[in-house]
């Protein structure tokens, strides 16, 4: 059976969605034949994305697997051997009306009528698909991102006197401005992954800080094992993956009780309101001042890092890879 994953062009040293399916890829079993079909062009403007359209109506397989982002190339492939899957629906957050119904039309609702199975990483983004595409809710599944293996157990002693907090993303929905002014006067480093504009460096005030870009996979597990403390205080997240790497790390993980970050969290990080930045600095000081809280924080991440194992992740794509073979096969 070859299945053909259909990716983004590569323009940085890593992207999270096609580490994660480069995972699941290596733990398929030897009678599957994976085949990267990269975009050609970045998906950016009408003619780059309509040649990477184009271009993915020769590349194929028994199964196509379209892993994210250009979700438009499923406008051409065949619909009864397409899978797609959803990161987030992270258009409901733009400003503009207009825009906002375009992406849903031609990212969302489009692209789930043209193929056979959707999957999507959280049961959030699940609700969010099938309210947008009016879909039958059975076509949509849920099968979580994996954790890397790159992420094992470090443990180490926590700091008191002064944590180093790591913060994943500079995004606007990564909520760094309210991070930062709940951690005005709370003796911390706080280590920022993601490129800082000059806004987001004037917010910063009197906080001391490290800036990290365009990280490999191996350096930033090295930024999860030097921290004390994660906050992951999303405004909007489809998944949520640093909660995960964190507690598979070993890390303590403050984040918030929107969106998916409840449903990727479990019972395992302190959850606050992102808006709110007094809830987020007396989550953060809970974490740091409560030794027993914060040990049960990092023993309940352990146990909820199962969850992502990669070979289960894995075996549910190979179910639906099966699925939609043997369907096509049937149909055809």
């Amino acid at each position: 059976m070859k299945v053909v994953f259909f990716q983004r062009r590569r323009l940085r040293e890593h992207y999270s969605i096609e580490g994660y399916f480069e995972v699941v890829r290596m733990l398929l079993p030897s009678h599957v034949r994976s085949v990267i079909a990269e975009a050609t062009y970045e998906s950016r403007g009408f003619w780059r994305r309509l040649y990477n359209l184009l271009e993915s109506v020769t590349r194929q397989g028994d199964v196509n697997h379209i892993v994210g982002d250009i979700h438009y190339v499923s406008y051409l492939l065949r619909k009864n051997r397409t899978v797609l899957t959803v990161h987030d629906c992270g258009f409901e957050e733009r400003a503009s009306f207009i825009r906002r119904n375009l992406i849903k039309w031609l990212w969302i609702k489009f692209p789930v009528a043209r193929v056979a199975m959707v999957t999507t990483v959280s049961e959030f983004t699940r609700t969010r698909v099938i309210a947008h595409a009016r879909c039958d809710a059975r076509k949509v599944r849920v099968v979580h991102t994996c954790i890397s293996p790159t992420f094992k157990a470090s443990p180490r002693a926590f700091r008191h006197d002064r944590p180093l907090i790591l913060q994943v993303g500079t995004r606007p929905n990564k909520n760094l401005e309210r991070v930062a002014q709940a951690l005005q006067g709370i003796p911390c480093e706080l280590h920022i992954i993601g490129e800082l504009s000059r806004a987001q460096i004037a917010g910063l005030g009197n906080v001391k800080y490290r800036n990290s870009v365009h990280l490999s996979e191996r350096s930033l597990f090295d930024a999860y094992v030097e921290a004390d403390l994660v906050v992951f205080a999303s405004t909007y997240e489809g998944f949520g993956m640093p909660i995960v790497e964190a507690h598979s790390v070993g890390r303590p993980v403050v984040t918030s009780r929107t969106a998916s970050m409840p449903e990727v969290a479990g019972d395992a990080a302190c959850l606050v309101d992102p808006f709110d930045i007094e809830s987020i600095r007396d989550g953060i000081l809970r974490v740091i001042n409560d030794e027993d809280y914060r040990g049960g924080l990092i023993r309940r991440g352990y146990e909820n890092a199962k969850r992502f194992d990669p070979g289960e992740i894995a075996t549910k794509y190979l179910r639906l890879y099966e699925e939609i073979s043997g369907a096509a096969v049937c149909v055809e």
